[in-house]
């Protein structure tokens, strides 16, 4: 009886957020970013370039590399490889392995970033 409650609990508060983030079409506009135009937008380039340099001269480097991790895990996202991990509704497991992998090891490292150095 409680694993059924359970299931239902957390099958429906995933469900809730799932149709939250499609009410806000996050993932369409995410993926509609022209990022010739981003970053030739000077509201973003100034307050990035603003960033960037303040981290420097602060010599915060992990977060620097966080934030270049976050980029290149945006570019990769719009790679004709990324587009192809699902073909006609069914997820490419040979495809899959590699992109885990590659996930693991970046978590690792910012695990290690933030906690494994003193």
């Amino acid at each position: 009886m409680a694993d059924a409650v359970a299931s239902g609990t957390s099958g429906g508060f995933f469900a809730k957020i799932g149709a939250w983030l499609q009410s806000t079409h996050v993932p369409e506009q995410v993926k509609d970013v022209d990022i010739v135009a981003l970053f030739t937008n000077p509201w973003f380039v100034v307050p990035f370039v603003a960033l960037i340099g303040y981290l420097i001269w602060k010599q915060s480097f992990d977060e620097l590399i966080i934030i270049a991790i976050f980029i290149v895990l945006w570019w990769l996202s719009g790679t004709e490889y990324m587009q192809t991990l699902v073909v006609d509704g069914e997820l490419q497991i040979k495809k899959i392995l590699p992109v885990l992998a590659g996930a693991s090891v970046v978590l690792g490292f910012i695990i290690y970033l933030f906690f494994g150095r003193s």
